[in-house]
């Protein structure tokens, strides 16, 4: 095959959780770059539209589905939405995500719940409702968006949020273990992990420490816009066909110290 059909996606369709801004949203416009249709969800209204918009007129087909991931009816009315639509699924991505800031001691059960509702529920909801798609089609394409976080320690004087770094790790460890049940369906499971790039959710940390996180960082800079795309386009095409389980650090360097 040659190279530029490795990565082409035409005529596959995606959904992207968490798509309508930063990395989902970025994730979305790369699927649909390459020649994908894509769903997005997130769970207000005000943020989905736009970003409905803003995808469409890039010449993307895009259809929007407001959506809370950690509940179990809302992951399933997305995925008929999407079959309704376009009438299968070729690729699950699992992006969306919350945090909650506080020292370990001081965590309340509450916030520790909510984020791991959503970002390692949710991820699981997801996988199981279209892997059973994925399983009757004989094929498909999960990625996982985990974090550096969830694989190694972070500096507490830049971050504590001990609940979103376990929920990442939990989703590398759904990651690796999907990807070997499922492989004898044809469907590969992987994981891109990031760590700081500028998005809502780092923003607080990042204008506070930016000189702190970049001393961890080989290439001596944050992520930027457009660096992670790629990645994902990779382990959703036929150019990555023969990798399932595994965990691209998207970091500049911080994980090889």
């Amino acid at each position: 095959m040659h190279v530029g059909e490795l990565f082409n996606l035409s005529g596959k369709i995606a959904i992207v959780t968490g798509g309508s801004r930063g990395i989902g949203e970025e994730i979305a416009i790369g699927l649909g770059e390459a020649g994908a249709k894509v769903t997005i969800t997130a769970r207000r209204e005000e943020w989905l539209t736009p970003a409905q918009e803003e995808v469409k007129g890039l010449g993307i087909e895009c259809l929007a589905v407001k959506a809370d991931i950690g509940k179990l009816e809302d992951v399933e009315h997305l995925v008929a939405e999407t079959l309704e639509r376009w009438g299968k699924i070729d690729i699950l991505v699992n992006n969306a995500g919350i945090t909650w800031g506080t020292p370990p001691e001081d965590m309340a059960l509450d916030k520790w719940d909510a984020v791991l509702n959503t970002n390692a529920r949710g991820t699981l909801l997801c996988s199981q409702q279209v892997g059973k798609e994925m399983i009757k089609n004989g094929g498909g394409n999960i990625i996982n968006v985990a974090s550096t976080t969830g694989l190694l320690a972070v500096d507490p004087r830049i971050m504590q949020a001990i609940g979103y770094q376990a929920s990442k790790a939990a989703i590398i460890v759904m990651t690796r273990q999907l990807a070997v049940e499922w492989a004898k369906y044809d469907i590969r499971v992987n994981a891109v992990a990031p760590f700081f790039f500028r998005t809502r959710m780092t923003k607080d940390i990042t204008q506070r420490s930016e000189e702190e996180i970049i001393q961890h960082i080989p290439m001596g800079r944050l992520g930027r816009e457009g660096e992670l795309k790629g990645a994902v386009v990779f382990l959703a095409s036929e150019a990555s066909s023969y990798i399932t389980g595994q965990v691209i650090n998207i970091d500049g360097g911080m994980s090889a110290w």
